[in-house]
């Protein structure tokens, strides 16, 4: 690996030399990078910039929004408003979608993102990260031209054509998939650009380490419970090992560790909101971090099914969450898997959306 290729070098040769991505797509991944540039700016400006603290709203979910929430949500649609190929935006601080106004109407690309992954954490300087997606427009009939609609979104996250999150912490890192694996750039602060920094990356198949709010274990469903029961028995239990416990509160954190060095992450159904099957969004965090896991050699499961091919079915669907190194997200499933046949009406395998 050159230690100095640059982000844009390296999707030239994803496009010309690998013929794995077109011209406009490679385009469109610059822009929305050039974007991650930007919010890391006032990510680490911090309360210099005043952009600290609630911004005294709540988004689609009723969640209250912070202030970094809404510029970096700003900054990915100024930088993508004209955005050529580009058909539609959705955010996950947004309630609708976003048509572009540009100057080709069959705009062949969507663009989904989560501005600002692990808000809570933005006061505090801890790592937060943007979490993106794109899509490609499904169009059966390329001669009409019809304004887009929130249907387009709808495709499952095996559909998707490019992944990625860029990660602010003590370094500001862009980790990206056109479907060849995983790619991870670092932001050369002097210079302001991408620098290839890991291809190829791998989450090793085993694992000994897992991320899970531990607070919430009263409220889990019993194939989690007994997994985490097995875990914290440690080698005088069923699993045999002993098991470290990891929480960032930002997926966007915990994933990139899992990146790093391997682990298991879970976000899973709980009684609380028994009618919603999950707290993660499907299109904005769970498929670009399934899809990405995925290509680094992991697994992504919702503990009833593959995540990426869940199919959407509203903007701001919800799903239970299970990533990270392979055997041990396998070793989950069957967990759910052994108690299916007493699931009761209240268990995420009856909730649909």
């Amino acid at each position: 690996m050159n230690p100095r290729t640059s982000l844009t070098r390296y999707l030239i040769e994803q496009q010309r030399v690998h013929g794995r991505i077109p011209p406009e797509l490679r385009l469109l991944i610059e822009v929305v990078a050039r974007a991650c540039k930007r919010i890391a700016i006032s990510v680490n400006k911090g309360a210099l910039g005043e952009v600290l603290g609630s911004a005294g709203s709540a988004n689609v979910q009723g969640e209250v929004q912070k202030k970094l929430d809404l510029i970096a949500n700003e900054v990915l649609i100024e930088a993508n408003e004209w955005g050529g190929h580009l058909a539609a935006m959705a955010s996950e601080e947004m309630d609708g979608i976003y048509a572009v106004p540009n100057r080709y109407p069959q705009g062949e690309y969507l663009l989904l993102f989560d501005p600002l992954d692990g808000s809570s954490n933005i006061d505090v300087n801890v790592s937060i990260g943007t979490i993106f997606s794109v899509l490609r427009r499904q169009n059966d009939d390329p001669l009409r031209i019809e304004p887009v609609a929130e249907a387009d979104f709808l495709q499952a996250g095996a559909q998707q054509v490019a992944a990625g999150y860029c990660i602010y912490g003590p370094q500001t890192t862009l980790v990206l998939t056109v479907g060849n694996g995983v790619a991870m750039f670092t932001l050369e602060r002097e210079q302001g650009s991408w620098v290839l920094t890991q291809d190829g990356v791998q989450i090793p198949e085993d694992t000994s380490e897992f991320a899970i709010n531990m607070s919430n274990m009263r409220h889990w469903d019993a194939p989690v419970r007994r997994y985490i029961d097995d875990c914290l028995q440690g080698r005088e239990g069923p699993r045999g090992k002993d098991f470290n416990m990891r929480w960032v509160a930002s997926m966007v954190a915990d994933v990139h560790r899992i990146l790093s060095r391997g682990g298991v992450f879970l976000y899973p159904w709980d009684k609380r909101e028994p009618h919603k099957p999950g707290k993660l969004r499907l299109l904005y965090e769970a498929n670009p971090m399934g899809w990405i896991v995925e290509q680094a050699g992991g697994a992504a499961s919702t503990g009833q099914q593959r995540i990426l091919d869940v199919q959407p079915h509203t903007l701001h669907q919800r799903v239970s969450v299970i990533l990270g190194s392979r055997n041990e997200v396998e070793h989950i499933v069957r967990c759910h898997q052994a108690f299916a046949a007493t699931a009761t009406p209240a268990s995420p395998s009856s909730v649909i959306s």
